[in-house]
């Protein structure tokens, strides 16, 4: 029988196997490989920790996930199709360990932040206040 997310080594559990199925998935491998060149042994623990804050509750998390995806974005687009992968490769290494609402939660937190990313990425020319300061020139 599964259980359910509730202690840093669950954490750890899925961090891990999330991100060895996303390094060998044709839609996202070559961002963190090839692009992001991502040091595992700095990356993971930062995981650790950001999924343990939003999941457990734990403090310890310092970050701008949303400054990193959007220099990332700059040297390779984002597509909807690499954050639908995400997202699948997420809920589907939860569902393999895990169930209970705290597991629930993992889902609904991972497609949350996916989504919000996604629109902040791709919308941020039209976000409020972004041209203060520039001239129009029509």
């Amino acid at each position: 029988m599964k259980r359910d997310i509730t202690a840093i080594e669950d954490i750890q559990l899925l961090v891990d196997t999330f991100y060895d199925k996303a390094v060998k998935d044709p839609q996202l491998g070559y961002i963190f490989n090839d692009v992001a060149k991502v040091n595992w042994e700095h990356h993971l623990p930062i995981m650790y920790k950001f999924w343990a804050s939003v999941l457990l509750g734990e403090t310890g998390y310092t970050g701008n996930p949303m400054d990193a995806h959007f220099r990332l974005n700059e040297k390779v687009p984002l597509t909807h199709d690499a954050f639908n992968s995400w997202k699948n490769i997420f809920m589907q290494t939860v569902d393999e360990f895990f169930e209970g609402p705290i597991a629930d939660e993992a889902k609904k937190k991972a497609v949350s932040i996916a989504d919000l990313m996604f629109y902040k990425i791709h919308n941020y020319d039209q976000s409020a206040g972004v041209n203060i300061g520039k001239v129009r020139r029509d």
